[in-house]
C-alpha cells in the first residue's frame, strides 16, 4: 500500500520525524569517527531541529486561527506529534552532550557555567512535565485549566530560553541572529491571536 497522508499524522507522524533525527544524528557523529567533533556537531544540529519543531508546535493555534488553510490545520490538528517530536529532538541533544561531557570534560567545563545548568535544567524540566501530559490520559488526570497553564508557560519559557541560547552566540557568529526570526515571529503571531480573540469582546462591551 502507498504511503498517503495519513502516514504523516498523530503518532506516525512521531515517529518518522524521531527515526529521521536518528539516524541524521548518528551520520553526522560517524562523519568524524564518533569522536568529540562529531558529537559536538551532533549538539548543533539537533539545537536547530529542536528549534523548528518547537516553532511548528508552539505557533500552530494561532497560525490555524489567523490563516485557516490545509497546511495550518495540519499543524494544529499535529501540534501534539510535533510537540512530542520537539522532546524527541532534545531528548537526543541530550545525549549527545552527555557523551561530550564524557569524552572531553575539560572542553565541556569551559562551554558550560551554572546558569547553563540552572536554566537549562528548568528547560528540560518542562519539557519533561509538558512530554508525560501529551497523552490522553496523563491531560485528563491533571485536568484541562493546570494542563493549560503548564504548557503555556513552559512554552513561553523555552521560547526565551531558545532566545537566549542562540542570541548569545550572536557577538561571536552574527549569523545566528537568524535563528532569532522564527522565535519572534512564533511570539509576534501568538499575540497577534490573542489580540484578536479579546477584540470582539471590547467591541461588545
Amino acid at each position: 500500500m502507498p504511503m498517503g497522508p495519513r502516514w504523516f499524522e498523530g503518532w506516525r507522524l512521531f515517529a518518522i520525524l524521531t527515526s529521521i533525527l536518528v539516524a541524521l544524528s548518528l551520520w553526522i557523529a560517524g562523519m568524524r569517527q564518533f569522536e568529540v567533533d562529531g558529537v559536538r556537531m551532533v549538539i548543533r544540529f539537533t539545537a536547530r531541529t529542536s528549534l523548528l519543531l518547537f516553532c511548528l508546535a508552539f505557533s500552530a493555534s494561532a497560525l490555524a486561527q489567523l490563516w485557516p488553510n490545509a497546511w495550518t490545520r495540519w499543524q494544529r490538528r499535529n501540534r501534539r506529534a510535533l510537540g512530542v517530536s520537539f522532546a524527541a529532538s532534545h531528548a537526543i541533544h541530550a545525549a549527545a552532550i552527555g557523551c561530550f561531557a564524557l569524552m572531553d570534560p575539560a572542553g565541556y567545563a569551559a562551554a558550560t557555567s551554572a546558569a547553563s545548568y540552572i536554566f537549562g535544567g528548568i528547560a528540560y524540566a518542562f519539557i519533561i512535565a509538558m512530554t508525560a501530559t501529551s497523552f490522553d490520559r496523563t491531560a485528563a488526570a491533571l485536568g484541562a485549566r493546570a494542563w493549560r497553564t503548564l504548557h503555556l508557560v513552559g512554552g513561553y519559557y523555552l521560547l526565551v530560553q531558545f532566545t537566549v541560547s542562540f542570541g548569545k552566540r550572536i557577538p561571536e557568529m552574527p549569523l545566528y541572529a537568524l535563528f532569532l526570526i522564527p522565535l519572534i515571529a512564533v511570539f509576534g503571531l501568538r499575540m497577534i491571536a490573542m489580540a484578536s480573540r479579546r477584540t470582539p469582546r471590547a467591541i461588545e462591551a
